[in-house]
């Protein structure tokens, strides 16, 4: 009677997630419930989709790596981490796993990871944070592709809704891309991030090219050979039609390379020639640019 108490008080104790002992991949990934899409959530409620149950930091780097962790709550190891959920479409595809990070300043902030089905680490994702000081109210959504759509709303003073939205998928090529960028705000003033800024450029077309600060290419390295992550923004007809696209090119030789990336009907061809980057539209890219612009221009590399 008491080896059966005994054997069941140890099947019911619940895993070590701390991270002072290794963490086995399937009780990390046992406590992040399914979540049921759609989901949205606000900066305003994040902390209500929390679990109860804590991660240690030094568990999270048995999957994830620094550079990462680092994205998404830069330097600052003391955090109280809980898991929000998991979304899976099928038994082979990617698992994305939400988590919440709350640091002694109590703001949290809200990220996705990507991992395969063996849980290897393959990308990450800020998504909100509680404390802005913009004046806006910060939304997340997420349907069942899933699209994490992020967006961002405040009333004028004649009571109007001055919003921006932008749609970001996990694509092929393992980068989160935009797939959705709709905004009335005046896009004179918008500010424009280059998510590729900080990463390494030491390979032979790894730079910025650049006509001003809203029309520009950046190129980085990347992990397969003959690749480039690749970042493009542009603004036309006085910034009524933007465009803009994160990727992955595959270098062809002859100075060229192209984007692809599977379930999406955009392709672009590039050139390299000289110190320039040509750029043209061969396949459908509406989701990423406005009806009356298209992918084709020319940037000018700039001297780092």
């Amino acid at each position: 009677m008491l080896l059966l108490v005994l054997a069941a008080s140890c099947s019911d104790k619940r895993p070590d997630l701390s991270g002072a002992v290794r963490v086995k991949p399937e009780d990390f990934l046992a406590a992040f419930k399914p979540i049921v899409l759609p989901m949205s959530a606000s900066d305003t409620n994040l902390t209500r989709f929390a679990d109860t149950t804590t991660i240690g930091y030094q568990a999270l780097q048995q999957f994830f790596p620094d550079s990462a962790l680092q994205q998404v709550i830069g330097k600052d190891t003391k955090q109280t981490i809980r898991p929000v959920g998991k979304i899976q479409k099928g038994k082979d595809a990617e698992i994305y796993l939400l988590l919440n990070f709350t640091n002694r300043k109590k703001i949290t902030r809200l990220a996705v990871f990507v991992v395969d089905k063996k849980t290897k680490f393959l990308a990450a994702k800020p998504l909100l944070v509680d404390h802005s000081d913009d004046g806006y109210l910060h939304t997340l959504s997420i349907n069942r592709e899933p699209t994490f759509v992020l967006g961002r709303e405040k009333a004028n003073a004649d009571n109007s809704l001055k919003y921006t939205r932008s749609g970001w998928v996990y694509n092929d090529a393992g980068l989160f891309m935009v797939v959705i960028n709709d905004s009335n705000e005046d896009p004179k003033k918008a500010v424009v991030i280059n998510p590729l800024d900080t990463l390494s450029r030491k390979n032979k077309y790894s730079g910025d090219y650049v006509r001003d600060k809203k029309n520009f290419i950046s190129l980085r390295d990347s992990k397969k050979p003959g690749s480039y992550l690749f970042f493009v923004h542009f603004e036309k007809n006085d910034g009524s039609c933007i465009g803009e696209l994160k990727g992955e090119m595959s270098v062809n030789g002859n100075h060229s390379a192209q984007y692809t990336s599977k379930g999406d009907p955009c392709i672009i061809d590039f050139t390299f020639e000289g110190s320039q980057i040509t750029m043209k539209e061969t396949g459908t890219c509406g989701n990423h640019r406005g009806i009356r612009c298209f992918f084709n221009d020319s940037f000018t590399r700039r001297r780092k």
